[in-house]
């Protein structure tokens, strides 16, 4: 395995924004108020990475079991992410953020596809930093959907290498994340970036999504640079090396 080197500051964060339906049940508030405070989030999120240097973010926005969740919140929830789309674009372009949307879109509405194309195309010559919104995505999907692409290929056994596969993956453009926070109070990564995630820092907080400002994300952040990340070796040998 390539071993990323070791900084401060994570290149690659990736998280599970957990609580939103929560946030608005304990304000007396319909659930979608949460998830509609929740994008105040995200843009607090977003304007962190940019100060502190971060190159990629990746936000688990719907999973591919979140399609059992009542009929009225899911369309609730497609509606808000196609006006955020339509909303938010231009501020990315300005700002430099490149838009990926990594999932089964063919479970997505057509016109929801439709804004999706438009917003990577629009962003696709930025690079300061690389937004990622996972949308009816599962890790197990993910993998699956990769090894198909990978047989594809090549239908020898021998053949189907990590790199093989890795190459496929939805994340292919991105290194693998070195921090992931899931806020909400859950412990668990839920079906998200499997693969992906096999040596990722895993923060957990208490801090419900709509809540989790700037300073909980650098108090993340903080924990993280504290961290000793050794990929199978011995706290005697990073020493040795470094």
């Amino acid at each position: 395995m390539q071993r990323p080197t070791q900084t401060a500051v994570p290149r690659h964060v990736a998280i599970i924004m957990d609580g939103n339906g929560r946030w608005a049940t304990a304000r007396h508030l319909p659930r979608m108020a949460g998830h509609s405070r929740g994008m105040d989030a995200v843009r607090s999120v977003l304007e962190t990475c940019g100060r502190r240097g971060i190159e990629y973010l990746t936000l688990f926005a719907f999973s591919s079991e979140n399609w059992n969740r009542p009929p009225d919140e899911v369309s609730t929830i497609m509606r808000l992410f196609m006006a955020a789309l339509q909303k938010e674009v231009g501020k990315l372009v300005d700002n430099g953020v490149r838009l990926r949307i990594v999932g089964e879109r063919i479970s997505l509405d057509k016109e929801l596809q439709r804004l999706i194309v438009d917003a990577e195309s629009r962003t696709a010559a930025n690079d300061r930093l690389h937004l990622t919104l996972c949308v009816s995505y599962g890790g197990r999907w993910d993998i699956v959907q990769a090894a198909r692409a990978a047989l594809r290929e090549s239908d020898r056994p021998e053949a189907i290498t990590e790199a093989a596969l890795g190459r496929h993956l939805g994340l292919s453009f991105a290194p693998d994340p070195d921090l992931l926070i899931r806020t909400g109070g859950e412990q668990r990564i839920s079906n998200f970036l499997l693969w992906q995630c096999a040596y990722a820092e895993l923060y957990f907080t208490h801090t419900l999504w709509p809540d989790f400002s700037s300073a909980a994300f650098d108090q993340a952040l903080a924990w993280y640079a504290q961290r000793e990340r050794r990929f199978g070796r011995t706290s005697q040998q990073l020493a040795a090396n470094s």
